[in-house]
């Protein structure tokens, strides 16, 4: 279930409401919450003169007092001169994992724009209606209901003084991205037996019904008719038949700008098998396809005056008799011909076949998003994704777009001299380059087939999921690109 964002005007002292959540900024206690302190009996300004709390970024204190909301959360957001939107982001979520774990049915928050004077009005009320949700989501649907279940956390009003036509509109628009995001992180967190290719697919229908998008399912005699034939090379252990989807929104006339997604729904390597401890974890090698999806969900609710397409190949990876192996030499939709020399650098593969596909487009712009190298965790931890790409302004606007949308990327050279790396004595390629530079050899690979357009590829391995309890999540999937994606859409138009 999506929790609701709504935004109205009300006079902060005059709310009744299970949970208020009040962001503020570092310092002395601010005048705007006076009224809202007398009304609470003075709890604010005791917890300040207390010095348990200040402000700090992501401080935060529960007040209770005998009149006033039920509860009282405050948050630090730091230093005044220096909130951004991602302060305000990072807030937001804080409060909606506060309040869901407290069990608050609803809760208000409450915001006075002087507390974050380099914010824009529609930027502010984006960040809440993305970060509110975000925070309060957590994933429930295999597990027996407990004997006595907490309410369910369902609502959040976002509250401010003064009417604001853009911040309503950046609450609005902070609710379409917030339905990707959800969306993404409830297919990342579905375990193999559950998401297959299959399933995949059907989530797709399901949105393009929903959405009005045109969509198109291939499935394993399509795919082979199209001649995927590195697609079908990586499906070909396992019993699940792989599946290529298409989805598209037809917002206008121009060259399509083409989202990429990996779809492995589990890899175990195949015959050159990752080792034991972790390898559940390998049920979010379809991020980047939970990521498109999430993505034209969000496009769903913004309905941008673009031309988008998804293209989504999705499969298992798996050792069996009739898998791949390492020393095969496979052909490509586009006709490379490439020498397998390790079975689990198979979402290359996978996105060979779907780049070369994206062809016929003619497209704008393609970007790819994947859990793509083991190496990218290495060089940029949990922080960042690794960028690459063959078209500096589409490099940029990536760049620039995570920036934005706070899901950060990295640019990495993929430079003549890596592609020696990836270099076959008896194929046009190989599949892996080793392990030294290992994320760029996996972004040369893709780069033999994105032919003919501006691409960028964003390897998500280290920012797909996260394995610990965060003030601002629960561990597990991060829904991570649908923000991303949403940004660059926003600045193109």
């Amino acid at each position: 279930m999506l929790l609701a964002v709504t935004h109205r005007v009300a006079d902060v002292t005059t709310l009744k409401t299970p949970l208020l959540i009040v962001p503020v900024p570092k310092g002395a206690l601010p005048t705007s919450l006076a009224a809202l302190d007398h009304t609470c009996d003075g709890a604010i300004a005791r917890c300040w003169a207390s010095g348990d709390f200040t402000g700090a970024k992501d401080e935060t204190a529960l007040l209770y007092s005998a009149h006033g909301p039920d509860r009282l959360l405050l948050i630090g957001i730091g230093e005044g001169d220096q909130v951004t939107a991602h302060s305000l982001r990072r807030a937001a979520m804080i409060g909606g994992k506060r309040a869901r774990v407290i069990g608050s049915p609803s809760a208000t928050l409450w915001f006075d724009p002087a507390f974050a004077l380099k914010v824009s009005a529609d930027r502010a009320g984006q960040s809440f209606a993305e970060g509110v949700p975000f925070g309060a989501w957590h994933f429930l649907d295999l597990k027996r209901p407990p004997e006595s279940p907490k309410p369910v956390f369902e609502r959040c009003e976002i509250v401010t003084a003064v009417a604001s036509a853009e911040f309503t509109a950046g609450v609005t628009r902070g609710n379409g991205i917030a339905a990707g995001q959800a969306l993404t992180r409830g297919l990342q967190v579905l375990p193999g037996n559950k998401c297959t290719p299959t399933y995949v697919a059907e989530c797709a229908r399901e949105i393009a019904e929903r959405h009005g998008f045109t969509i198109t399912v291939m499935d394993k005699a399509a795919i082979t008719k199209a001649g995927m034939k590195a697609l079908l090379a990586v499906a070909q252990g396992s019993a699940e038949d792989p599946r290529f989807i298409i989805i598209e929104h037809n917002g206008s006339k121009d060259a399509p700008v083409v989202f990429v997604g990996k779809g492995v729904t589990f890899d175990t390597g195949g015959i050159s098998i990752k080792p034991a401890p972790n390898m559940e974890d390998m049920k979010y090698d379809m991020s980047g396809a939970a990521a498109v999806l999430g993505a034209f969900e969000t496009i769903g609710y913004l309905k941008p005056k673009q031309h988008i397409i998804g293209l989504i190949p999705s499969c298992e990876n798996m050792p069996s008799s009739t898998a791949y192996k390492p020393g095969d030499v496979v052909g490509s939709h586009l006709g490379k011909t490439i020498e397998v020399v390790n079975t689990d650098a198979e979402g290359r593969l996978i996105l060979a076949d779907a780049l070369s596909w994206a062809r016929q487009y003619s497209p704008a712009a393609v970007i790819d998003c994947a859990t793509l190298t083991g190496a990218i965790v290495i060089g940029l931890g949990h922080t960042a994704g690794g960028l690459m790409g063959t078209d500096s302004a589409l490099v940029e606007a990536v760049r620039a777009a995570g920036e934005a949308a706070d899901e950060r990327v990295w640019e990495l050279p993929i430079w003549d001299e890596y592609r020696e790396l990836i270099k076959s004595d008896i194929a046009d390629m190989k599949n892996s380059g080793g392990r030294a530079a290992g994320s760029i050899s996996a972004g040369w690979f893709l780069r033999e087939f994105a032919e003919g357009y501006p691409w960028a590829h964003v390897d998500i391995a280290g920012t797909a999921y996260t394995d610990r309890e965060m003030p601002t999540q629960v561990k597990g999937p991060t829904g991570v690109m649908v923000r991303l994606f949403a940004e660059y859409l926003l600045a193109r138009s």
